[in-house]
Parts: C-alpha cells; sequence; structure tokens
C-alpha cells in the first residue's frame, strides 16, 4: 500500500459541531508510505477514532477514506484480515493485551500469524527496551509503560507499509520513549513504511516530515 487518502471524512458525532481548523476532517488529507506524520490534537477531538478509522475497527463516519484509491467500506472480512496482516501495523492506546498470558506469549500470538520475526529476536526487541527480564511476566503484572512497550513489539511483529500509533509514549518517560523511537525508525526504514503517530503533547522527539493539525 502506497497512499492513505482521507476525502471530507468526518465523525458522526462531529457532524454536526466540526472542529474548527482541523487538517483532517472535513479536509483532504493524504498520508505516503515513507513518510511521517505527526497528528496532533487536544482530548476529545478523535486521535483514537482517527487510527480506528485508518484500521477499519470503526466506520462511524461520513466522507471517504481510500488505500490506494479503493474505498474502504468495500472491504471484507479477508481483505481487512490480510491488510492487517501485511500492510497496516497498529499500538493501540490501550495496549489490547491478554493480561493472563505472559509478555512473550502475547508476541508469540501475532507472531504466529505473520512469521515476521524469530524467537530470538523478538527477545532482543524486547532487551532493547529494557524488557529483557519481563519476557515471562504476566502482562497485567506489569507497569502500564511496560505493557505500553510490550504492544509496540507486537505491533513490530509483522511487515507493515504504514504503522499507527496512538499515544504512543503516554506512560514513558523520555530515555524509554528514545529507545523505542529508535526502533520504530529502524524497522519502518527497512521495510520503507509510513509512520503515523498521534498525540495529545507528549510524542517521540523525531523529524516529522508533516505536522497535522486534527
Amino acid at each position: 500500500m502506497e497512499r492513505i487518502e482521507l476525502q471530507q471524512v468526518i465523525p458522526a458525532v462531529f457532524a454536526d459541531t466540526p472542529p474548527v481548523g482541523s487538517g483532517v476532517w472535513l479536509c483532504g488529507a493524504t498520508l505516503d508510505k515513507g513518510r511521517s506524520y505527526l497528528i496532533e490534537a487536544s482530548s476529545g477531538l478523535g486521535k483514537t477514532t482517527l487510527c480506528s478509522y485508518l484500521y477499519g475497527w470503526r466506520s462511524d463516519y461520513s466522507g471517504t477514506v481510500l488505500y490506494d484509491g479503493e474505498d474502504i467500506r468495500g472491504f471484507g472480512v479477508a481483505r481487512w484480515t490480510e491488510l492487517r496482516r501485511r500492510d497496516m501495523a497498529i499500538l493501540f492506546q490501550d495496549m489490547k493485551l491478554f493480561g493472563e498470558l505472559t509478555a512473550l506469549e502475547n508476541l508469540r500470538l501475532k507472531n504466529d500469524l505473520t512469521g515476521r520475526k524469530t524467537e530470538g529476536e523478538i527477545v532482543s526487541m524486547l532487551g532493547r527496551l529494557g524488557l529483557g527480564d519481563k519476557a515471562d511476566s504476566p502482562a497485567a503484572l506489569l507497569s502500564a509503560g511496560q505493557q505500553q512497550r510490550v504492544a509496540f513489539v507486537r505491533a513490530l511483529c509483522q511487515p507493515f507499509d504504514f504503522i499507527v500509533l496512538d499515544e504512543p509514549v503516554s506512560h514513558l518517560d523520555e530515555a524509554n520513549s528514545a529507545l523505542m523511537r529508535d526502533l520504530l525508525t529502524e524497522e519502518a526504514r527497512a521495510q520503507g513504511a509510513g509512520i503515523i503517530v498521534t498525540s495529545i503533547g507528549k510524542h517521540f522527539d523525531m523529524p516529522y516530515d508533516n505536522i497535522i493539525k486534527l
């Protein structure tokens, strides 16, 4: 996938009172593979909603979202399954880990579907993010920041043309944020992928190609 386009998109909840001055809602926004985007907004303006639209998680909007010129409303289950396996990775704001499984078991679930990483590569990524001793810990017993890093590694356990990260460093200090940023840029560069980051103020310290106000 090379390009995502949003044409006059507006969430149903904002239909009667659309945000003023948005660079996304009711606009023509284009996101290209290989470029990095920071989408900034105050709380309640639809950051997570936008991520859900891009991932096909929700469709309560008017307007059109296009993937390489195709309207995603026409995609069926099989198409979305393949897109989420091969083209679109995501780090959810609420992580969506299975608390009863260990960190490594959560990662294996994803990697078993894609075959992207070896076990050694997964363990190495955990180590780079300061989680080398947490692989066998139940996710529910990890701190919010640790869970965020595990969920990030899970997002990397697949090939992708775009990776969407919804407030990815909300629970991290600057040092751990930098570790995650370096791994993100390394993985995205290797695949020529696009990076889409949302933020309400705290975000990766990196040179974005475009900063968009939501």
